[in-house]
């Protein structure tokens, strides 16, 4: 008999206990509800939260993903990809919350409506607006509507929206549209909101009673809706001015968890920001500059990296930097160092490689490479401007600091001062310890004529290159000084087949 209770008793704490507290752990999100806030402005950091924070809580089983928007709205690709998150989730029911509070602005405005209308139910709360969803670009005198194939295909996407979740499709069209003419009808004794071409169908029906009530948005306007007029005409499911009523009403059972903007994606929003990447890339290409100019690798080079690691490394957490990108900066950068260490002067490769650097550049702050839209076009333009502000300031920058580098203690590590007493071609026999006789060469050409002669550097001499003397060009070696490419020389000493000069 005790043996009995025993076994039962093992059983029961080894396998029966652990199978029910592991249901009831399953079974504890059920009807489980997450918050994800959608506020300011519509950016592409914003994107990458929203898109993670529904990946969470698809994984951890929430029933219900309440959006809680108040924005006045931001950019259209972002809106479009938000919203495309949103549409594509099957696991869980999708609600946006217009909330109204001391923090909040109370609006959902442009690519906000977007948004909202994006999920299976809307509610709002009291003193909230939604609408004026149409397309514009800012321009120095302010915002300016989009051309129609941008607005064409937004208000097409609206529509698609709205029909999928059963939101009144005429509505979402004059949200977009200033030509929508919206008109409130009773038909049926009900009242609904519909565009005027579809007021005009709805006449011609037998089966239908319509009259005419008001206009509610004329042809020429875009439409913005209260949270009463949205849930008068069928927009939102209700009024609602607290979360706890929220939950209640969508029938979730609890808050499973509430997302917030981390530290990470603040740093990342602030990363990417126009202002920052200027200053990375000016920071970029004069650390390359002093980095090829100075022997061996150093802080300059490590600074270098550091500023295009954080340039593409911010822009791929966003999703826009792949091998395209990586691949035509290195090629950029690659044709620089031809340039500088094995072409003379600075030519075709120069040039070609600093496109390619800005090129990429450009690429990696942007989701497209061909724009198809206008607003793709601005986003281009906007991205352009960056990279141009930042490589003009580069250059103004290594023209500044080769101007006044010498006179800059700053700069004395990356002055070469100490006199090379030796090269490649032995020791110097005016300063080594043992005298060697100097070798004469018989050749048509006397170097020892050219002693006291002068001439221009025909490269840079770092310390060997070559220099023009009288007419031809000889392999030349300063003696321990940097001399830039078209310095006056001056031949000071022959020994053999060296030629030292001296600026």
């Amino acid at each position: 008999m005790n043996t009995k209770w025993v076994l039962f008793f093992i059983l029961f704490a080894g396998f029966i206990l652990p199978a029910v507290s592991a249901q009831a752990v399953e079974n504890s999100s059920e009807g489980g509800a997450w918050i994800i806030p959608i506020k300011g402005d519509i950016e592409p950091s914003l994107s990458v939260f929203v898109r993670r924070e529904i990946n969470k809580a698809v994984s951890h089983g929430a029933d219900f993903i309440i959006f809680e928007i108040d924005t006045f709205g931001g950019r259209v690709d972002s809106a479009l990809q938000i919203t495309s998150m949103i549409m594509s989730i099957t696991e869980a029911r999708t609600v946006a919350w217009v909330a109204n509070s001391d923090e909040s602005m109370g609006v959902s405005w442009s690519a906000g409506a977007l948004i909202a209308l994006s999920c299976e139910d809307i509610y709002m709360a009291s003193g909230t607006s939604m609408g004026a969803a149409a397309p514009v670009q800012v321009s120095p005198g302010g915002t300016v509507p989009t051309d129609e194939k941008t607005v064409s295909a937004v208000r097409t996407q609206m529509a698609a929206i709205a029909e999928k979740n059963g939101h009144p499709e005429g509505i979402a069209l004059a949200m977009v549209d200033q030509d929508v003419e919206l008109w409130e009808i009773t038909i049926n004794n009900g009242t609904r909101a519909v565009t005027l071409t579809d007021m005009e169908r709805l006449e011609k029906e037998a089966d239908s009673v319509v009259e005419r009530v008001k206009i509610i948005s004329p042809s020429g306007k875009l439409l913005s809706l209260t949270a009463g007029e949205a849930y008068r005409y069928g927009l939102s499911k209700g009024v609602i001015n607290n979360r706890n009523t929220l939950i209640e009403q969508i029938g979730a059972s609890a808050v499973l968890e509430e997302s917030s903007l981390s530290f990470a994606d603040a740093l990342v929003s602030f990363l990417t920001s126009g202002a920052v990447q200027t200053i990375l890339i000016i920071i970029g290409i004069i650390m390359i500059f002093l980095e090829i100019n100075t022997p061996g690798f150093g802080i300059p080079g490590v600074a270098a990296i550091i500023a295009f690691a954080v340039v593409f490394g911010s822009n791929a957490m966003l999703g826009n930097v792949g091998s395209f990108e990586m691949v035509l900066f290195l090629i950029g950068i690659v044709l620089l160092a031809v340039e500088i260490f094995i072409l003379p002067g600075f030519g075709v490769a120069g040039i070609s490689g600093l496109i390619l650097i800005g090129v990429s550049l450009l690429f990696s702050m942007q989701s497209f490479i061909i724009p198809n839209y206008e607003w793709e076009w601005a986003i281009m333009g906007r991205n352009a401007l960056v990279v141009s502000v930042g490589m003009i300031l580069a250059i103004a920058g290594i023209a500044l600091i080769a101007l006044l580098g010498p006179k800059i203690r700053i700069f004395d590590p990356l002055t070469l001062k100490t006199a090379i007493t030796g090269t490649a071609g032995g020791p110097d026999p005016d300063t080594a310890g043992t005298a060697v006789p100097p070798v004469e060469i018989e050749d048509d050409n006397n170097f020892q004529l050219l002693l006291g002669k002068s001439g221009t550097a025909e490269t840079t001499l770092r310390p060997s290159g070559k220099a023009l003397i009288e007419g031809n060009i000889y392999s030349v070696e300063s003696d321990g000084e940097f001399i830039e490419q078209g310095k006056p020389v001056t031949v000071i000493r022959v020994r053999g087949n060296r030629i030292l000069v001296r600026s």
